[in-house]
């Protein structure tokens, strides 16, 4: 399994970037190719202190070749431009491979 992972710094209007995320949005990320599974969260809370990040999104694919192909295609070029239309704080993009914990 191959994860992406999207950390979001406090935007300059909260609530429009709540209102566009959820409406317009992750409406356009449902429809990457190869996405077997996502999730986002509003409610970021560090351990101590302040959170560094507003938001959080996080999806699933097969491997690392889903990722980039489903990131080429013409449905993830559409979400990346659509960051700029929410995203006034900034983002930070990361994918890694997940590995099974074993115990």
């Amino acid at each position: 399994m191959h994860k992406l992972l999207v950390l979001y710094p406090k935007p300059a209007d909260p609530d429009h970037f709540r209102e566009y995320y959820v409406t317009n949005h992750l409406p356009l990320v449902t429809r990457m190719p190869g996405l077997l599974a996502w999730r986002y969260s509003f409610d970021v809370a560090a351990a101590q202190g302040e959170a560094p990040y507003f938001a959080v999104f996080e999806a699933e694919f097969a491997d690392a070749a889903a990722l980039t192909a489903a990131r080429a295609s013409a449905q993830g070029q559409q979400v990346t431009a659509d960051i700029r239309n929410y995203a006034t704080g900034g983002v930070v993009v990361m994918d890694y491979p997940v590995q099974d914990g074993t115990g």
